[in-house]
């Protein structure tokens, strides 16, 4: 059905960055060091959070290796600072592809951002003392994406992370309230179609906003807590949790479970000829 008023035409872009926040991922490399990256494929639900990666990138090799990152939100007048890690990379040697592209290897991440590296309560990684909102996160799964597309296929992988702690500048909270943000106080940074933006102000009352943000709290379970969980159960918060013996061995053992996963669908023997896996995710080793 055609409407005489519909000016839509069909097109097919290369990419679908409609506007997301930028965020600044910091993680541990193999020799302890840490690397702080630039990303935008990003989304919350709840505590969860979805990472979206180039599979062959250094920040995922990373999160799948040690299980942990910080998931530091700058807000616009962190702008410079992240446009300095434009097409920089903790590879060495720098990927064929990412040479096309004009990337340098960069070992300083921090100090070529201007940056100040600041110690985190419950992960190894440091978080980036200028952005607004520090989130503390360790790794829950790896999803491979386009795995029925052959010419995406092995390219690209989601991360799911859960936010274990939370830090934000008292320049962002809600006055009267411990735990809020005040949304006409937090600007994001955005970037949609590789470009920066910012918000503006609010453009229409939202009937969502009446909803008081504690009833998107969940309830605590009465029932036992996991094997992984019990020798904290009576900790105040998640982050409490991963700091402990548990939480640690929990951290370690989803970073073994998923490295091998990980590591069989991002070779290039995963061919079209290849069945993808079942409901589009890799095997549990």
């Amino acid at each position: 059905m055609r409407n005489g008023n519909d000016t839509h035409v069909t097109i097919d872009p290369a990419i679908l960055y409609f506007g997301t926040p930028v965020v600044l991922v910091s993680t541990t490399n193999p020799d302890g060091t840490p690397n702080l990256a630039p990303m935008s494929s990003a989304w919350w639900l709840g505590r969860s959070c979805m990472l979206g990666f180039g599979a062959r990138s250094h920040t995922p090799a990373n999160l799948q290796r040690t299980g942990e990152c910080v998931l530091n939100l700058p807000s616009v007048n962190e702008v410079s600072a992240v446009n300095r890690l434009a097409r920089t990379t903790g590879s060495d040697p720098v990927p064929p592809h990412k040479i096309a592209m004009g990337y340098r290897h960069e070992p300083e991440k921090f100090a070529l951002a201007g940056l100040t590296p600041v110690a985190s309560e419950c992960v190894a990684p440091p978080r980036a003392l200028e952005c607004p909102v520090h989130l503390e996160a360790v790794l829950e799964a790896v999803h491979p994406l386009a795995v029925r597309d052959p010419d995406r296929r092995g390219a690209l992988v989601a991360f799911e992370v859960l936010v274990v702690r939370v830090h934000v500048s008292e320049s962002i909270r809600m006055a009267g309230h411990d735990d809020r943000i005040d949304p006409t106080l937090w600007r994001p940074l955005v970037m949609s179609f590789q470009q920066f933006f910012g918000l503006g102000d609010i453009v229409h009352d939202s009937t969502l906003a009446r909803i008081p943000e504690t009833v998107y709290r969940p309830r605590r379970s009465s029932a036992s807590p996991p094997a992984r969980d019990r020798e904290t159960a009576g900790a105040s918060s998640l982050g409490a949790r991963w700091r402990t013996g548990a939480g640690l061995q929990w951290r370690r053992a989803i970073a073994r479970r998923t490295a091998s996963s990980y590591t069989r669908w991002r070779r290039p023997a995963c061919t079209a000829s290849r069945a993808a896996p079942r409901g589009g995710r890799c095997a549990k080793t």
